[in-house]
């Protein structure tokens, strides 16, 4: 653990659904013995987007203080640079090339996460648990049924779109609840997430809940609301407040959800996460990445690529009677972490039967380190540099290409920026971590389950 001064330092640097048989009442005691899950997910947030991450401009007052109430991680990573394969790294717990998931998914693609991964949403509800996801998928290419949809892989209820809001964040056409198209909604999309986020609390908070909220912001094609704009008059560039608005917007509706927990008296048996599935995008790296604003903070790269401004992200957690207030952690958090941490909160056992790369992040609540059985890795073929797969383990980060052929090694403790490549200063420590990655490699790409 590391102070919360040291930090900031480097930091600168459906009701059918919910009357079928599954959503039987839970007894008194089944309630108290599982706590409920709100997971929050946002769509290209960076590193140092948030103003408790070191942002010297953009304003999060709500997501500032479930830092205060909680655990802020500095060192949490999405499983992948890009979003689909990250979300399936949550899903799954497993390094998203198990799931062949090995980036974005195109509509109408063919590529989706297959019936026969086992999600943390089929497990929590098997285990009695109400789920629900609201807002964006992305872990399929078409949501007409043809292919699994959230309904398939464990939620109850669903009010999601295959990947971004259309046309924009304002007034999007393209949700569907369970199934069926809603037609257009007005309003912006984080605020409908929200909304529809309270209906599914009000209907179940008399049973074990995991609500799934994943919000579009602040990907593009981005919409923000005047009011939110206008904190940012006194930012010259209007691309960059519309940006900056777009987060506290974002901020503003989580804050909304929060406090309905509280209002709810959920908040003491709740799990919270809220975290990001891949670091920022590159302003006006395609046409329409106009507003792309976002920041890794002291981190090297952005969306796409291996360095730790691709996948390193924010984190937050908050578990009453299990994290402590103000907490700052600097122990390694992966988004394959989310289906084995969220299984032990539950009291319900990961799948046996095929490779988990996650691991339980619950040691951390009493300042242990978590015991893994695999470093962290990533692989992303398509990555925006050089190196396409990469390890960490403690301090230091390995990254390569796929022939093995080009190495950085790092040690992240000493170099956060990764600026200086310690290959040659380091050659045992290289061939100790390259062997390692190797093994690794060979071992997911041989996964049993991926092919099947």
């Amino acid at each position: 653990m590391i102070s919360r001064r040291d930090f900031i330092t480097q930091s600168i640097l459906g009701t059918a659904a919910l009357n079928a048989p599954g959503w039987a009442m839970a007894s008194n005691a089944d309630k108290a013995a599982k706590p409920n899950v709100v997971f929050i997910l946002c769509d290209d947030l960076g590193y140092g987007d948030l103003s408790c991450y070191g942002h010297p401009i953009i304003q999060t007052p709500c997501l500032d203080a479930l830092a205060q109430e909680g655990v802020q991680l500095t060192d949490c990573y999405a499983s992948a640079p890009v979003c689909s394969p990250s979300r399936a790294g949550i899903m799954t717990g497993r390094t998203p090339t198990r799931c062949r998931i090995m980036d974005w998914i195109p509509p109408k693609s063919g590529v989706y996460l297959k019936r026969d991964e086992i999600t943390i949403a089929s497990l929590l509800n098997a285990s009695g648990y109400a789920t629900a996801h609201i807002g964006k998928w992305h872990l399929n290419s078409v949501m007409n049924g043809s292919e699994p949809t959230p309904g398939d892989h464990g939620f109850d209820v669903w009010f999601s779109t295959q990947n971004n809001a259309i046309p924009s964040h304002r007034d999007p056409v393209n949700f569907l609840r369970n199934g069926k198209p809603e037609g257009k909604r007005e309003g912006f999309s984080s605020a409908i997430v929200v909304d529809e986020s309270l209906r599914f609390l009000r209907q179940a908070k008399d049973r074990p809940f995991a609500l799934f909220v994943w919000f579009h912001s602040p990907h593009e094609p981005i919409a923000t609301a005047d009011e939110f704009q206008k904190m940012y008059a006194s930012v010259k560039d209007e691309s960059e407040a519309i940006y900056y608005g777009n987060v506290s917007q974002t901020d503003h509706e989580t804050g909304r959800l929060l406090k309905a927990l509280d209002e709810m008296n959920l908040r003491d048996n709740t799990f919270v996460m809220f975290t990001s599935d891949n670091g920022p995008e590159t302003f006006m790296r395609y046409k329409t990445a106009l507003y792309s604003h976002g920041s890794p903070g002291a981190l090297r790269g952005m969306k796409l690529h291996m360095r730790e401004g691709g996948c390193r992200i924010p984190g937050i957690v908050r578990w009453p009677g299990k994290s402590q207030p103000a907490t700052v952690c600097s122990e390694p958090v992966n988004g394959t972490d989310v289906l084995p941490t969220l299984c032990e909160v539950a009291g319900i056992e990961p799948p046996k039967d095929r490779a988990i790369d996650g691991a339980s992040i619950a040691p951390i609540f009493h300042n242990k380190t978590i015991p893994r059985q695999r470093p962290l890795y990533w692989r992303y073929d398509n990555a925006l540099t050089e190196a396409k797969i990469a390890m960490r383990q403690g301090d230091w980060k390995i990254l390569s290409d796929l022939k093995f052929e080009k190495m950085e090694l790092y040690n992240l403790k000493d170099d956060l920026p990764e600026s200086n490549n310690l290959v040659n200063k380091h050659p045992q420590k290289l061939n100790e971590m390259l062997a390692q990655l190797k093994a690794i490699h060979v071992e997911v790409e041989g996964d049993p389950i991926s092919k099947g």
